[in-house]
């Protein structure tokens, strides 16, 4: 596809253990169009959490190709992984990796003073606002709830202007009526910058508002919902 922002060819992700070798992911195949919404469902072990972290350069597969920006990161080294990632990805994690001895606001800018914006602070005080924090800036993770934090996540996750997001069960935390408002934060925030969603999830309201559905279990891709048809 010429329009696919990632491409994911013959994936698969071994891990030993022991005298074992345990099969996480086989032969995953799928390109994700640029400016799309994928939801990435299956059980538990099913492999969701793995396939992303590959896909956003966190982990490298053992066999098979990912191409993100016409970047193939099977091959990047490390260094080259780490500035894709800085220029490219947006990650939100389930267990929100918020870093305790910063203020909401400093954990929001740490990506984009590592990149050196200059505007770092107000960029990030203007996320903060839009997911309805902003009488929270200068509070540390410990004195803000589940919701909050995830909302600091999803701030910290756009300030680069990602390309692509990756989400980890970004509503899995939550109560659902803050998990409703999550919801639509992520895709109001990715309507208004255009980024590309891919995200793990067994929400139905995330799946519903997804534009496809990759369906995974036991490590395999058993349906694609909504793929792009290559004819």
């Amino acid at each position: 596809m010429s329009d696919a922002i990632l491409s994911v060819e013959h994936l698969s992700k071994l891990f030993k253990s022991g005298e074992q070798t345990l099969s996480v992911l086989s032969d995953i195949s799928f390109d994700i169009e640029a400016g799309s919404a994928s939801a990435i469902v299956g059980p538990s072990g099913s492999g969701k959490t793995t396939l992303i972290a590959i896909c956003a350069g966190l982990e490298r597969p053992s066999k098979g190709s990912v191409t993100l920006k016409g970047i193939p990161l099977q091959s990047a080294s490390e260094e080259e992984l780490a500035r894709v990632r800085n220029q490219f990805v947006g990650f939100i994690f389930q267990s929100f990796q918020l870093l305790p001895s910063l203020t909401a606001i400093e954990n929001v800018m740490v990506p984009a003073e590592i990149r050196g914006e200059n505007h770092a602070r107000s960029r990030a005080a203007e996320l903060l606002e839009r997911v309805g924090l902003n009488n929270r800036l200068h509070h540390y993770p410990l004195q803000l709830s589940g919701g909050e934090q995830q909302r600091v996540a999803i701030a910290r996750a756009f300030i680069n202007r990602p390309a692509i997001l990756f989400a980890d069960e970004p509503t899995g935390n939550l109560d659902s009526e803050t998990a409703r408002e999550i919801v639509r934060l992520i895709f109001d925030l990715n309507a208004n910058a255009g980024t590309t969603l891919m995200l793990v999830t067994h929400d139905r309201d995330l799946t519903r508002q997804a534009n496809r559905v990759i369906n995974l279990k036991g490590g395999k891709m058993i349906s694609d919902s909504g793929a792009v048809s290559e004819a």
